[in-house]
């Protein structure tokens, strides 16, 4: 069993939700951290049957318990009304929950009870680099980082089902569109702008659905943890700069089999691409799981100036790029960020065979980046 990065410290003393996208391995890390916790699993026909139709049965069974006692309650947003019992169990039982979904979309449009600040917020990504030994970088750009997808050969089967259950479970299931075939298409199109600047109106024109419709659909493919979305630096000092955001799929594998890249290998564009998402994948779940004030944001220029990475208020900036030897100038939109902000740290991630000094820009190899990245060596 790899041993993974998230950090439960805040159990000891709180509750939590925590939240991630399907196959992240919710379930399998709860199940290894917590033996014999009671564990109610609303997956389960008979359990969800039972709570559903009496939600008090839950304040009864657990009324009993020793303060302080830790409980499990997995897939929590299948009965949304099983919050008010845990919000009594908690006020007046002292009693501690991990209460674990795919998303909490559902719960927040619905108005209930997400317990008044009583529960902390906490997300699981799919595996990261430092978890797995003897990490491949070529397969994590090829089959993505996904506990089921990554420890495969060939992940496109998978993929290829996980898109499919993402489709039934998550959207016709919680009725999230009313036109799943429409949807369908735009998760296709959508792929064509990841890593890259939302354009609203060029997407709808494409899934011959209105602006605002596919602003709605980013919105929730986001609540559903499938996207991330990365807002611009807008601080500007001498330069106009762009303002709206950018958009990634949640793990490269998925954009892979949505874009039908077979297979990616050094050296080609698809690479480049997919080189880019997963350093990006790596950044944000690092942030997340240990820096989760941090702000996390790009940069470009009216002028085309870019910059991948803007850590902060400008701490760090960071350059992704798939080659071998970087040159100077794959650095000239650092350069140019670092004329407005000259305290800025400037980094390129590239696969470089040794770290080195570019005149004011450290190039450090992929895997000595993320590895100094999870020791928290850069921000």
């Amino acid at each position: 069993m790899l041993l993974r990065k998230f950090n439960f410290q805040d159990v000891e003393t709180n509750s939590i939700f925590l939240w991630g996208a399907r196959q992240t391995g919710k379930s399998t890390l709860l199940k290894m951290r917590f033996p014999g916790v009671r564990y109610i699993d609303l997956l389960k026909s008979d359990e969800f049957a039972r709570y559903s139709r009496r939600p008090a049965l839950l304040r009864e069974e657990l009324s009993l318990l020793p303060k302080n006692e830790l409980i499990i309650i997995d897939e929590i947003q299948k009965i949304p009304a099983l919050l008010d019992e845990v919000h009594w169990l908690i006020s007046n039982h002292h009693l501690r929950f991990i209460l674990s979904g795919s998303s909490a979309r559902k719960l927040r449009r619905s108005g209930v009870n997400l317990l008044g600040g009583r529960a902390i917020r906490k997300h699981l990504y799919p595996f990261v680099s430092v978890e797995i030994p003897e990490f491949d970088i070529v397969k994590a750009c090829n089959n993505g980082m996904l506990p089921p997808h990554y420890l495969v050969e060939n992940a496109t089967n998978r993929l290829q089902a996980y898109v499919g259950d993402y489709l039934q479970q998550e959207i016709k299931a919680e009725a999230l569109t009313r036109n799943l075939n429409t949807f369908t298409r735009f998760l296709e199109v959508a792929a064509l702008s990841n890593g890259e600047i939302l354009n609203y109106n060029n997407i709808s024109l494409e899934c011959g659905v209105s602006a605002p419709t596919v602003k709605e659909y980013f919105s929730i493919l986001e609540e559903t943890l499938i996207a991330y979305i990365i807002p611009a630096f807008t601080r500007n000092v001498k330069r106009r700069v762009i303002q709206s955001p950018k958009f990634y799929y949640f793990d490269v594998g998925i954009a892979n089999f949505l874009l039908k890249r077979t297979s990616v290998n050094p050296g080609s564009p698809e690479f480049g691409h997919a080189f880019e998402h997963f350093i990006m994948q790596e950044i944000i779940a690092y942030i997340g799981y240990f820096r989760p004030l941090q702000n996390l944001s790009y940069w470009r220029t009216s002028s085309g100036y870019e910059v991948d990475v803007i850590i902060g208020n400008a701490e760090v900036a960071i350059e992704i790029k798939s080659s071998d030897e970087v040159q100077s100038h794959h650095t000239k939109g650092l350069k140019a960020f670092s004329e407005e902000f000259p305290n800025c740290r400037l980094i390129v991630v590239s696969l470089d065979k040794y770290a080195r000094r570019l005149n004011n820009v450290e190039v450090y190899p992929a895997l000595e980046f993320l590895s100094m990245l999870w020791n928290g060596v850069f921000f």
